[in-house]
């Protein structure tokens, strides 16, 4: 895990489950045994080496009779559980009154179903371990609360039409993401397009943009390429960021038609 803070956090908890439970006088098998995990999976949490869930906090925490003192770690460990630069960006989300996203490869983060996520990084090379898969997509599902807030912020997507067609994760795992786009697209603050494959003017060959603009009125861009990604504030580079999302909109198919579109190409795949 390669995320300083997250690491600093398990490090604590596991510390403190470990005081608690040599004060309790037990072996990690005994206390394992009472809370209905390993002995392995006890020693890696209180190394630090495993995120807890919030059943093994609460159980250790009655146990050990802790008081109430592990459960309540359940939040630090929560927001552990999710990487860096994910928590980084759900929090710009969840500030902005309006995001624009253009995807060119795959589904958008925010519009996956969770098979669809899953998919994607068990397809990730260096291969992900089974918990990191499971810690990825937990986080990227966790991000799309931002269709819940209230008051709602606009959400628009211009989707290639090739992310369409790519059956990753299997036809009916694009079937159902498929599915889910046109849900998405009913919300009236929801706008999903699509950009066609034979358009020849495109704005948007330089790759993926996202814009997130937030309450006190600053916008912002974000760039994720091969290994790194990052905020975008200076004002002149996004700037043309947003000239070239505003040019992509205008290029690719309006929502109305985008939706139907969608609907089209579902039927192909039945």
């Amino acid at each position: 895990m390669e995320d300083e803070e997250a690491e600093a956090v398990l490090r604590a908890v596991g510390r403190q489950i470990k005081v608690w439970r040599e004060a309790a006088g037990m072996r990690q098998a005994e206390l394992g045994a009472a809370i209905g995990y390993s002995e392995e999976m006890v020693s890696a949490v209180e190394r630090g080496r495993r995120i807890p869930k919030p059943d093994f906090l609460e159980k250790a925490d009655e146990v050990l009779e802790a008081g109430g003192k592990l459960a309540f770690m359940k939040e630090d460990v929560e927001r552990a559980r999710y990487p860096k630069k994910v928590r980084d960006l759900a929090k710009l989300e969840d500030e902005a009154v309006e995001l624009g996203a253009y995807a060119n490869h795959n589904m958008h983060g925010l519009l996956q179903t969770e098979e669809y996520a899953r998919a994607l990084f068990a397809m990730r090379r260096p291969a992900y371990p089974e918990d990191e898969i499971e810690r990825q997509v937990s986080a990227r599902m966790a991000r799309q609360s931002v269709f819940e807030r209230v008051p709602p912020p606009l959400l628009t997507f211009v989707q290639e039409e090739v992310t369409l067609r790519r059956p990753i994760g299997g036809r009916m795992v694009l079937r159902r993401q498929l599915e889910h786009l046109l849900e998405l697209g009913k919300s009236r603050n929801v706008e999903i397009q699509v950009m066609p494959t034979d358009r020849e003017d495109h704005a948007g060959m330089a790759g993926p943009i996202r814009l997130l603009k937030l309450q006190d009125g600053k916008t912002l861009g974000h760039s994720e390429a091969q290994l790194h990604s990052r905020v975008i504030s200076d004002p002149r580079e996004v700037q043309i960021l947003d000239m070239r999302y505003g040019m992509i909109r205008a290029q690719a198919l309006p929502p109305r038609e985008s939706l139907a579109f969608i609907e089209k190409v579902l039927g192909e795949e039945a």
